[in-house]
This record gives C-alpha cells, structure tokens and sequence, in this order.
C-alpha cells in the first residue's frame, strides 16, 4: 500500500493589481492625515519657525524696522555685553528667578501636602487656591497689585500697623522687584496641582511601615515623601524656572510702563521690549532674544544633568 501525501492547496494568486491599490489606498490615507494637520503646521511655520529664522537673521544686522536690515555680524552681541542695562537687565531677572521660583515651589509643596490630606470642603479650597493661577498674569491684576504696593495703600499701612515704616513697595527701588516676587508667589496654584497629583500616588503602605518604625513627620516627609515626587518636583522645577525667565506683563505693568524706578524692575524680556519697539532697534532685541534662548537652555541642560543625583524614579529602583 502506497501513502500519498496531499499536497497543500495553492495559495489564491494576488492580482498584479492589488499592490497598486495598495499604494493608493496608503497614499488616501496619508493625504487625509496630512489635510487634519495642515492647520498646526501652517501655524507653526508662519507663527514659529519662520519668526525665529527670521529673528536669527535680524540678530547679526542692524535693523530699525523702517529700512532694510544691514549685515553687521556680531556687533550686536558685542554691544550687548558691553551694555550697562543690559547687564542691569541680567542682574535682576537671575535675582527674580533665584529668590521668586524656590519660594513659590515651597508654597504650592506646603499647600499640597495640606490638601492631600481628607477634611470637608476640599474641593472649594483647591479651587480657591489655584484661582490665582488663572488670573494672576492679567493686566487688571498688575493694576491691582500696583495699587495695593503703592504709598499708603493696603500694604503700606499693614507694615506701617506693624511698626515697619518702608513706604510703599512700588516707588521704592530696594522693594519693587519683591513686590513681583510677592505676585508670582501669589500663583502657586499651577504647581501646587500637580504637587497634588504626585502625593496621591505615594503608597500608603509605606508610611504605615515608617510609622511602625517609628519614624516621625519630618523623617517621614524626608525618606518617603521627597524621594517618590522627585519627578514630580523636578518637573515643576524645570517649569517654574523657564517661566520665570520670560517675566515681563507683571513688571511692565506694576513699573507703570517704565521698568523702574532706576531700573529696580528692569528684567531681561522688558528691556528686550524697550530695544526692540521703543528704540526700534529690532536687530539688537532679535540678538537679545537668542541670548535668552540660549541662557534658557543652558539653564534646562544643567537641571537634566543634576536630576541623575536627586531624582528617583520607579525603574531606577527595580
């Protein structure tokens, strides 16, 4: 008896066709995908990368907005180091970001943890402390804030109640530039959410355990609370630093306009507005405007290298 092996049934031939309805079936989708996009990548040609390219062109000549850009290399950038306000500008914009970001960091942190915990009427208090975060960049508000850090308004007559005789905030340039830091402090609304969101995520199992240790609030706080948000701290670090950079509608408006007085509020984004629109030296603010870029930057490649030795993360500890 012989065996006979059925042989596999041929597989279907694909038509010669098929690939090419293939192709155009893909190229369809492609178009469709490309159509829904179309409106960011116009925007972020016409509204972004063509300013920037044009601003890099504009920062190596001498432009004035009324006549042609003319070539000028690196003049503008060597004026600008040998700028006394320009310096001034540098000066008080590090001292802001330095004294205003950890401040404001250190109160949403404080808030948050006040909030993590379960008591009545938690939703209106979280509402009520991230308002501020809504409003506080208006210029109504800066109108506000001026007024109350002005000559015997609210504030002075606070300090004046407690014995502190200083004058309004505003008109005094030894205190102006902390009545900004008072405003964004004011803000913490943002990163005291997302403080909020990192806390919830803590296992409670692990300060059950620490408590059995016998492990205090601050050892606590310490060991358990600061390690499992570095993440989330080091994201608001980053975000706080980058935004305190850009500072400008605040001290525009409480300075009335002038970045003063003697130049107390002077931070970098306001004499970059001053350059470029009131002198009409377009080519010298195009060139500040990179050097904030790149100041930026470096600022953001420094805390991406630090977060190796203080930020935690999950599959670091597997």
């Amino acid at each position: 008896m012989t065996l006979v092996k059925d042989s596999p049934p041929d597989a279907p031939e694909m038509s010669p066709a098929a690939p090419v309805a293939e192709r155009r079936r893909g190229r369809r989708e492609n178009l469709v995908g490309y159509l829904f996009m179309s409106p960011w990548i116009a925007g972020f040609l016409l509204l972004t990368a063509g300013p920037m390219a044009a601003s890099l062109y504009f920062a190596f000549t001498d432009y004035n907005l009324f006549s042609s850009p003319k070539w000028i290399g690196f003049d503008n950038f060597t004026t600008m180091f040998d700028d006394p306000r320009w310096q001034k500008s540098v000066e008080v914009t590090a001292k802001y970001v330095v004294i205003g970001t950890p401040l404001k960091l250190l109160l949403a942190l404080g808030v948050a943890l006040l909030l993590a915990q379960s008591r009545r009427g938690q939703g209106f208090y979280r509402a009520a402390f991230y308002a501020p975060s809504l409003i506080g960049a208006s210029v109504s508000v800066g109108f506000v804030w001026r007024a109350l850090f002005s000559d015997d308004a609210a504030v002075d007559r606070v300090q004046s109640f407690l014995g502190l005789h200083t004058g309004g905030w505003v008109g005094d340039p030894n205190w102006v530039l902390y009545s900004l830091v008072a405003l964004t402090v004011w803000q913490f609304g943002a990163p005291m959410v997302i403080f909020l969101a990192g806390l919830k995520q803590v296992p409670k199992e692990l300060y059950e355990a620490a408590e059995v240790d016998g492990a205090g609030p601050l050892r606590r706080f310490w060991s358990i609370t600061l390690p499992m948000i570095s993440p989330v701290l080091f994201f608001n670090v980053l975000l706080e630093t980058i935004h305190s950079f850009q500072i400008f509608g605040s001290a525009y408006v409480v300075s009335n306009t002038t970045c003063g007085p003697a130049d107390a509020t002077l931070v970098y984004t306001c004499y970059l507005y001053q350059k470029g629109f009131k002198e009409s030296q377009m080519g010298f603010a195009s060139a500040m405007a990179w050097m904030l870029l790149l100041a930026v930057a470096l600022v953001t490649a420094v805390l991406f290298w630090s977060q190796k030795r203080w930020v935690h993360y999950e599959e670091d500890a597997r």
